[in-house]
């Protein structure tokens, strides 16, 4: 069963209207955790990923056996919201879910997820202050005042560079410290110290060749909606006005835009996406080959880009900076579903993923970085930074950099479909060359009016 979003949104609608509505004749039996009570949780991911879940599951059954959690995992994030949209339309959703980021909100106003926020004000940990990071947490998982979900943990983008070739340049490599990180002329002349053509010139040497280049600055995918954010971000600029409208047509994020392109089409320090494919080579691969000085990348990455991986000496450091450090910070959701007959249970099981015990085991590896403040102290870092994986500098980043810069961006209904039909096409033709200022303006107003007319509906 293929259903449209705007199908299923409206079959979602009212299937949650009717769940509500039986429940309170009771029709439906809702029940709260008990013996013998087995609840469902869907998600994706990778190896990693499932036994991850896999573990948390049997310490959570064993912490509550009164509860069995049963996983339905599917390894791709586009394929299981496909599915879970199927399972709600159908009234077959499991009882608590990953939700995709920019599915969140949609969801959330559509009635498909359960209203957490009674659970978490009462809850003596969730209710304290300082328990998440925040105002990015609330900023993220509240719609409307109301808490629909908790945010799995934090990524964010940051740059991985070839230590060996920053030294052989004489360059200093970036950091997480205020005064570590690169303002943007500074990046791009660390850049072009580090693109260098078949005959060993750069950038700025008199007969330098862009069609030959060997060694590349830098790579920053400019393609999809993160990594273009936290440039727009870090020039003044924002994704979403205090309307919910797309805000990529400003002149800071036009700017911004610009300025990603010109990596490429001005200073030649920056491959095009379909000249690494033709190498056949990864940022990873390219940085460990002394093909890539650095590589701007999700912190996910790290768990297969870090020292015990890599051949040759790496570190992380900082986006550099506009007019200000700016990083947007994202990830996936855990969330009940509103049409479980076990609130309790999968409340429970909700709050369990959200205790340090679940996010450990992803940080450990580098996958994951923290959303709870107390793994962020000095000791609760030294439960999961971990010698081999995370570099020397990476406490720094979790701890300090990400809580004072990072950016937490809630994504509003429609946001999907004003992606596929106009912001992404507009992010490919910036990033092979086409002007910013000619491709924004009309596709940001198209993308408001998919926006506009879906936010319309929630109304």
């Amino acid at each position: 069963m293929k259903l449209s979003r705007r199908d299923f949104l409206k079959m979602a609608g009212s299937s949650a209207a009717a769940m509500a509505l039986m429940s309170r004749l009771g029709e439906v039996s809702i029940t709260k955790a008990q013996d013998g009570v087995t609840i469902t949780f869907g998600g994706w991911g990778g190896v990693a990923e499932d036994e991850g879940v896999q573990e948390a599951i049997q310490v959570f059954m064993e912490e509550n056996p009164n509860i069995t959690v049963e996983w339905q995992h599917t390894p791709d994030a586009g394929e299981y919201d496909r599915i879970l949209q199927t399972n709600v339309a159908a009234g077959t959703a499991p009882d608590a879910s990953f939700i995709i980021s920019d599915a969140y909100e949609t969801y959330a106003l559509s009635g498909i997820l359960l209203d957490l926020t009674d659970y978490i004000e009462s809850d003596p940990l969730f209710s304290q202050p300082d328990y998440f990071i925040q105002p990015q947490e609330s900023n993220r998982s509240m719609v409307n005042g109301r808490w629909y979900g908790i945010g799995s943990t934090w990524v964010a983008h940051h740059i991985y560079y070839n230590a060996e070739l920053f030294d052989a340049a004489g360059l200093t490599p970036p950091g997480f410290g205020d005064d570590e990180i690169y303002d943007w002329d500074t990046f791009v002349e660390v850049a072009k110290a580090l693109t260098v053509d078949s005959n060993g010139r750069h950038p700025d040497d008199s007969g330098f060749d862009p069609e030959n280049i060997v060694q590349w600055g830098v790579s920053w995918p400019n393609d999809w909606w993160q990594p273009v954010a936290s440039a727009v971000y870090s020039n003044g600029g924002q994704m979403f006005n205090e309307d919910g409208l797309c805000a990529f047509d400003s002149p800071e994020a036009i700017e911004a835009f610009q300025r990603l392109s010109d990596l490429t089409h001005v200073h030649h320090v920056a491959p095009l996406a379909s000249s690494m494919e033709s190498l056949g080579m990864t940022n990873t691969q390219m940085i460990d080959n002394n093909r890539l000085g650095m590589a701007i990348d999700g912190s996910w990455a790290l768990s297969w880009t870090n020292p015990s991986l890599m051949n040759v000496a790496m570190g992380t450091g900082a986006l550099p900076k506009m007019t200000q450090p700016a990083c947007v910070m994202q990830a996936h959701f855990h969330a009940a579903l509103a049409s479980t007959q076990n609130p309790e249970a999968a409340w429970q099981w909700v709050r369990f993923l959200a205790t340090p015990f679940y996010q450990q085991h992803f940080a450990k590896i580098g996958l994951w970085i923290p959303n709870q403040s107390a793994m962020l102290t000095p000791e609760g870092l030294e439960g999961w930074i971990t010698e081999g994986i995370h570099p020397d500098n990476y406490a720094q980043f979790a701890a300090d950099y990400l809580p004072k810069h990072g950016v937490a961006v809630s994504l509003p209904p429609g946001f999907i479909e004003a992606t596929n039909d106009y912001l992404g096409p507009a992010y490919q033709a910036i990033a092979i060359g086409e002007p910013a200022e000619s491709v924004l303006p009309d596709a940001v107003a198209s993308a408001n009016e998919v926006i506009s007319a879906t936010m319309e509906a929630f109304m």
